[in-house]
Order: structure tokens, then C-alpha cells, then sequence
């Protein structure tokens, strides 16, 4: 299966021209939502499958090829040879191939903030579950038993949050966190009266009772939670991360946990994914692992999505810029 050319008819300065049309490839999933609503200079193509993905990328000069494995997408960035522009839903791209990208100049526009209301709420209930010792109410109703006393007695009022990454998620996480009335201390790369800069946060660790992970993936933010960093936490310190597993050196923190030397973390992200069944993660009171849910925790994710594609592909058109263009020698 391949990208025939197509073209389409115009009326050009008083004359009839065939205009080539742009080949665009994206999953099936979101034919019935996006194809009434496509330009007519659009020659969209949907793959069902692996086989026809690979089979339609090396026309495409438009590209959005997500799946929820890997390998595949490699394949098809590496065989889209024609590829000007790349779209993607996830926010983190740090599993693609940036230096290929780059060096063929492809632009690429990501899901920032797509999932950003659904992944913010998913830290405030890591949060809740925590301070309220969720789990065990859960375990008791399994059992039928009545408890008399909450096995959670934190407040989240009043307490102090460190916030790592202040994109997307971190500013509504922000948001929602000042009606809990949570005093919330951002890190920043450019940090101003009310924030830390990158070298100041890891000097006052021991003051806050939540830390807050929504960084993106890079080789600055790779293990940037290690023993160091653990060690230097309150023991009533709690831990959440929505960013990825890698920023958290994994073994120092099961180590950390095992130890009471914190009090727990909530991991919507871990390293590797999923998770293997042996991993002492899963088996630890004080670790919560919710399976990378959170910005699954939705309806309308692919909504969203389409319509953020429709209006970068008008912008595409236009040769205007793409948003959120993913700067790649950063990554993100």
C-alpha cells in the first residue's frame, strides 16, 4: 500500500491548475472525528496497523504516527523520508529519535498540555490518597470492616510543596493547589522572587512536605531525585511524580521507602514500563504505582488533540509557526 499523488483542481490568476496535494498519515482512530473537518489541500491517509503505518510513512509529509509502543513509531520517523512535520499526542518524546529529526529538519509539535487538566488533578488525588491513607479505607471495605479511626490524619492545608517543572501540568497543579491552600515554591530555569533557580531547590529539600515531579525528560533532569536528594527530605516527606521514571534514581528511592527514611511516594511513572511483576515497588505500603493512568484519565484527549492538529495545520499552510513547536536540542 502506498500514497498515490493526487492533485487538486484550482482557479489560479484566470487559469485552470492542478495543485499537489499534502500527504498527511495518521492513525485510524481519528478518522471519523478529523476527516469532515480536513482541508480540502489535505491527502489524508490512516493506517490500522503496524504494516500499513510503515507502508504509507515514506510518503508522508505530514506525519502523526503515536502508538502505544515504541519500535513501530522509530520505524516509521526512519523510513519518512519526505517527513516535514511530525505530530505527536504524547508531551515527552524523549523515546523518538530527536537527532535524526534534527538533522533531516523536521518539525515537531507535541501534546503539551494536552493532557495537562487530567494529570494535575491525578497529582492533587496522589496527594489526597496519601495524606488521607486512602489505600487502607479501600482494603477495609474489601474486608467489610467498619473503621472507627482514619488511617490517614495529614491535612494538606498549610503544608509545604516543592515543585519541580512549571510547564503545562506544573501551573495548573499551582492553580489547584492554592485552594487547598498548600504554600507551592516552583523551580524554574529562570527563577524570580517567588521561585528557585535550578541549582537552589535540592539546599532546601528538608523544607517541604510534598515534592511534586513535572519535569520534562532530559539528560539535565535524568536521576535528579538520588540517595542525595532522599536523604535530605523531612521523614513525613511525600513524593509524587507524573514526570518520568527516570528522574528519580529508582533503586535509591525503594531503598529510601523500604527504610522509612520518607514517608511515601506516589509513582504514576516508573523505569522500565510496565513495571515488572518481581519489582519490590509493588508489594511496598508506602509506594502507590498507578501505571502511567494519568493523562489516560479522561475523555478528551483525542478531541483536543484534533483540534490543536487542525489549527497547526492551517498554521502549516500558511507557513506560519506550529504550536507547541518541541525544541530539539532541549527535548522538550
Amino acid at each position: 500500500m502506498g500514497l498515490e499523488t493526487r492533485n487538486l483542481t484550482r482557479r489560479i490568476n484566470g487559469k485552470t491548475r492542478r495543485v499537489a496535494l499534502t500527504k498527511v498519515v495518521l492513525t485510524s482512530l481519528l478518522k471519523p472525528m478529523i476527516t469532515p473537518l480536513l482541508p480540502d489541500w489535505v491527502d489524508a491517509r490512516f493506517y490500522a496497523s503496524v504494516e500499513e503505518m510503515h507502508a504509507l510513512a515514506p510518503e508522508a509529509e505530514i506525519g502523526w504516527f503515536d502508538m502505544d509502543y515504541t519500535p513501530p513509531m522509530v520505524e516509521a520517523i526512519r523510513l519518512a523520508e519526505k517527513l516535514k512535520w511530525l505530530n505527536s499526542i504524547y508531551a515527552g518524546l524523549d523515546h523518538l529519535p530527536l537527532d535524526l529529526l534534527k538533522q533531516r529538519g523536521v518539525q515537531i509539535t507535541n501534546g503539551a498540555g494536552i493532557n495537562a487538566i487530567t494529570i494535575a488533578e491525578y497529582v492533587v488525588m496522589g496527594m489526597l490518597t496519601m495524606a488521607k491513607g486512602y489505600r487502607e479505607v479501600v482494603r477495609a471495605q474489601e474486608r467489610h470492616e467498619w473503621l472507627l479511626e482514619s488511617p490517614g490524619k495529614v491535612e494538606l492545608y498549610g503544608s509545604k510543596a516543592l515543585l519541580l517543572g512549571y510547564g503545562a501540568i506544573g501551573s495548573l497543579v499551582e492553580e489547584r493547589l492554592k485552594a487547598f491552600n498548600v504554600d507551592v515554591t516552583v523551580v524554574r530555569r529562570s527563577p524570580s522572587p517567588n521561585t528557585l533557580g535550578p541549582d537552589a531547590w535540592r539546599a532546601r529539600l528538608g523544607e517541604f512536605d510534598w515534592i511534586l515531579l513535572a519535569v520534562p525528560a532530559t539528560p539535565e533532569t535524568d536521576g535528579m531525585i538520588g540517595a542525595a536528594e532522599l536523604a535530605a527530605m523531612k521523614p513525613t516527606a511525600r513524593i509524587v511524580n507524573v514526570a518520568r521514571g527516570s528522574v528519580i534514581d529508582q533503586a535509591a528511592l525503594t531503598t529510601a521507602l523500604t527504610e522509612k527514611k520518607i514517608a511515601e511516594a506516589f509513582l504514576d511513572v516508573t523505569e522500565p514500563e510496565p513495571l515488572p511483576a518481581e519489582d519490590p515497588l509493588w508489594t511496598l505500603d508506602n509506594a502507590h504505582v498507578t501505571m502511567h493512568l494519568s493523562g489516560r484519565a479522561q475523555d478528551k484527549m483525542f478531541a483536543r488533540a484534533v483540534e490543536r492538529f487542525l489549527q497547526n495545520l492551517h498554521r502549516y499552510h500558511a507557513g506560519q509557526r506550529l504550536e507547541p513547536l518541541v525544541d530539539l536540542d532541549r527535548g522538550y
